[in-house]
């Protein structure tokens, strides 16, 4: 017979995971100790990125149950989420989510569910790239700047493109100015843009 594990995360330091313990044991499931993985990681940071869960899938096995509170807990977002879910359904192990109903995400009903998160996720997704891109499009019709601000003024930019036209480095004009190196590649790529447009 498997054996039940659960996999409980909180953001921040002052937060505990001991609801969510609770939550699980009220809904049945018979959890020892040393099976509860609990872990303070931000919700951004990718399921196989975070040490406690990187530290519980080498104990899985086919017929064990992973129960999670919420799916949030599980991955960053749906993709994140349905690409452990598919891992962990390939080595037998069923996941179980509360919010859910405790619907086992790697059942029939389970899949369905997935798939209906993972098209809602999609469309959010292809609507913010929509919106950004509205804005940029109307930012720079009207007439503004795009990217971060330069931290140097323009005479500083000037006096970078004739000392790399003399020869001095990129990372020297970097250290010298306190600014990335990229920052210096940015600059001289901005004044050859603007040499190489017509007048």
């Amino acid at each position: 017979m498997g054996r039940t594990f659960a996999y409980c995360r909180v953001s921040t330091a002052d937060q505990t995971t001991d609801n969510q313990v609770h939550e699980i044991e009220a809904a049945g499931f018979a959890v020892v100790s040393n099976r509860i993985i609990a872990e303070t990681v931000s919700g951004s940071v990718a399921a196989s990125d975070r040490k406690g869960f990187a530290s519980l899938v080498p104990k899985l096995e086919e017929g064990d149950v992973l129960v999670v509170t919420k799916l949030d807990r599980l991955g960053r977002n749906a993709m994140d989420v349905r690409m452990t879910v598919e891992y962990l359904a390939k080595v037998g192990v069923r996941v179980h989510c509360l919010a859910l109903g405790g619907v086992d995400l790697t059942s029939a009903a389970g899949k369905m569910t997935m798939g209906v998160l993972n098209a809602v996720a999609e469309f959010e997704r292809d609507l913010l790239i929509e919106r950004t891109q509205a804005g940029l499009k109307r930012a720079k019709a009207e007439g503004k700047t795009l990217g971060r601000p330069t931290r140097l003024s323009s005479e500083i930019e000037r006096s970078i493109i004739e000392q790399r036209a003399g020869g001095v480095g990129v990372r020297a004009l970097a250290r010298l100015h306190k600014v990335s190196p990229t920052t210096i590649q940015r600059i001289e790529k901005r004044a050859a843009q603007g040499a190489s447009r017509p007048a």
